[in-house]
């Protein structure tokens, strides 16, 4: 004696909630993310009367800041020895040849220290070195 099935078992994931599955994830995940910008060192800038924006992307930009303690941080690595400085701008450069220099120095620092800084910078083969500074010198 033979046996007939009566029906079919259906085995299909439903998929009719998926859209709203998505979205909310999109949503936790914009909501969730921080965008990370460098804390660096508290300089005070020095004041300038003409100030121009570094041209091309902050993607290529290293920032490196000098506090007056003579204290380096270069995007969020302190920088123990001054000498340091050096292979951490040339590890950089090997990996982006575009990038530029960005030096936050703080407005009372010794410019022989500065001069140091430059000095590694020179050593590291980094010529594209910009200054910040705060709007409304009198000159």
């Amino acid at each position: 004696m033979e046996f007939k099935k009566k029906s079919e078992v259906n085995v299909a994931i439903p998929t009719a909630s998926m859209p709203d599955i998505i979205f909310m994830l999109l949503i936790f995940f914009m909501v969730a993310t921080v965008i990370r910008q460098y804390s660096g060192l508290k300089v005070k800038l020095p004041e300038a009367e003409k100030i121009q924006k570094i041209e091309g992307s902050k993607r290529h930009v290293v920032t490196i800041w000098v506090s007056k303690d003579d204290q380096v941080v270069c995007d969020d690595i302190r920088v123990k020895k001054i000498t340091d400085l050096r292979n951490i701008v040339y590890q950089k450069l090997v990996l982006d040849p575009q990038i530029q220099i960005a030096l936050k120095i703080d407005k009372v620092d010794n410019m022989g220290f500065v001069n140091k800084v430059h000095q590694e910078l020179r050593k590291a083969n980094a010529l594209k070195v910009h200054y910040f500074a705060v709007p409304g010198g009198d000159f």
